[in-house]
């Protein structure tokens, strides 16, 4: 039986990246790429609609051990205001539920996308970084969800009508999600300082002398940002920034320690120090003598350009 061996052509990341594919042909990939991202993205909302009030039961908990949230039977009780708040929240929870279902998917896709314009070494560092990210994002959801208790209790007890306070449920998985969101967001704060120390652009001594303002910035930050009133919140957020901003200078200390950096020629030297060096006085006197100039020659005649018949043999 005779098997035909047939040559390969290279594949759609090797076109896109030694440049040989076209621009249509990088348009049609983009193509397929969102199609595929959408459908992961619908096949994750179908599943988060069906799975929709489990996840709801986990977002309420916080409201509901407050003694506020009880009803005369001893339930959890909210307000709804419109008729079609029930059904739009359950969209919602749905679609967010399918962005994390199908993000193996989607992202995946956009890394196929980005990926071929990368160099060897910084698709490296994106495996490393990305690896990096998730379990931040995690810490950081799981201490706002670990927050939000808190904040309730004091919302609840510090408003103006006290504990008996019914909360209307649009705003209050609003308020959930945007604490999940801000939280998870600000535990990345690291890898941007860890990508401006790994590409060489700053120093761990220069990331450490930015204390005063990266305290600043992170609990500026965590004022506007954080949905939270309370000042637990904030706080919490502000201190958990800063020590992530320290271990991210360890980090970097210890980058530069492997790469060798600080031991350069002036790397001690400030920049308004005066040079060392002494300084050499040289007298300046009288100039040499400059003669005139001399008259150039005439260029000697071109002589006529043979035949074409001359100028090539039968070789030739």
């Amino acid at each position: 039986m005779a098997f035909s061996l047939r040559r390969r052509g290279p594949s759609k990341f090797e076109q896109a990246a030694d440049g040989s594919m076209t621009l249509i042909e990088h348009v049609r990939e983009l193509r397929n790429r969102l199609f595929w991202a959408s459908l992961a993205i619908v096949a994750g909302l179908i599943v988060g609609f069906f799975i929709s009030q489990p996840v709801f039961d986990v977002l309420k908990a916080p409201y509901c051990v407050l003694p506020s949230s009880k009803n005369l039977s001893g339930g959890c009780e909210f307000i709804t205001l419109g008729v079609a708040d029930q059904l739009i929240l359950r969209l919602k929870i749905a679609l967010w539920v399918g962005l994390i279902v199908g993000a193996p998917v989607w992202l995946y896709q956009l890394w196929a996308f980005i990926a071929p314009g990368l160099h060897r070494h910084e698709r490296k560092w994106a495996y490393i970084f990305v690896a990096i990210s998730a379990p931040l994002f995690i810490g950081g959801v799981t201490l706002a969800y670990t927050v939000i208790g808190h904040s309730l209790a004091f919302i609840m007890e510090s408003g103006i009508l006290g504990e008996a306070t019914k909360l209307e449920v649009t705003s209050y998985v609003g308020f959930v999600m945007n604490m999940l969101l801000i939280f998870g967001a600000a535990f990345e704060f690291p890898l941007v300082l860890l990508m401006l120390n790994f590409t060489g652009l700053v120093t761990a001594k220069r990331l450490l002398g930015w204390w005063r303002i990266v305290i600043f910035l992170s609990f500026l930050f965590a004022a506007i940002a954080t949905p939270d009133p309370g000042p637990f919140g904030m706080s919490l957020l502000a201190a958990c920034m800063t020590l992530l901003y320290f271990i991210a200078v360890g980090v970097a200390a210890l980058n530069d320690k492997r790469k060798g950096r600080g031991k350069e020629m002036y790397a001690g030297l400030d920049d308004d120090q005066v040079s060392p060096l002494e300084e050499e006085r040289t007298p300046v006197s009288v100039s040499d003598r400059v003669d005139g100039p001399e008259p150039v020659e005439a260029p000697a005649p071109v002589s006529k350009p043979l035949p074409l018949e001359s100028r090539f043999d039968d070789m030739t």
